[in-house]
């Protein structure tokens, strides 16, 4: 089994209250809009990251990590991305690629909103964690926890307080 920890749009804030449920897993996954590196630097060292860019970051950031990974974790194909969309309306080119990946899971962040759904058409789980940094419009900073295990176990949203506070 997998703990992980979903993560997206930083917007270079780290919430200090995020350290300790980071600090529990087996893996991160930061869905893009990391802002300054040096929020990857805050980040626990034990589990493993696992990063993508997004609208964001500087070219500096987007020559270090990727648009997009596709990888297995605990027995589960993931396909990561920052800007995705929501299902039925993902963004351009997006669908394609999840029928061209087949994952069981599709992570992306960008909207600011978490969300949590099954597209049936595609037969995949959406997951979105909204944004735990300061920036945006969204009202509560959010994250996602759970575990895999050939499947999706244990989902959690935390909550970190309301954005603009530390």
């Amino acid at each position: 089994m997998v703990k992980v920890a979903l993560i997206s749009d930083t917007h270079s804030s780290l919430p200090e209250n995020a350290i300790k449920t980071l600090e529990q897993v087996d893996e991160i996954w930061h869905a893009g809009d990391v802002g300054d590196p040096e929020v990857l630097e805050l980040l626990p060292k034990k589990p493993l990251l696992r990063v993508v860019y997004g609208n964001i970051d500087d070219h500096n950031l987007q020559r270090e990590i990727p648009e997009e990974l596709v990888f297995e974790s605990g027995g589960v194909k993931v396909f990561m991305i920052h800007i995705g969309g929501t299902p039925p309306r993902y963004a351009k080119g997006v669908k394609a690629k999840i029928k061209s990946h087949q994952p069981n899971l599709f992570v992306c962040g960008h909207s600011h909103i978490c969300k949590v759904m099954l597209d049936k058409e595609l037969n995949v789980l959406y997951m979105n964690p909204g944004a735990v940094g300061n920036h945006g419009f969204h009202q509560i900073k959010t994250m996602l926890t759970f575990d895999l295990d050939k499947t999706i176990k244990n989902l959690k949203v935390i909550e970190l307080g309301k954005r603009g506070r530390i």
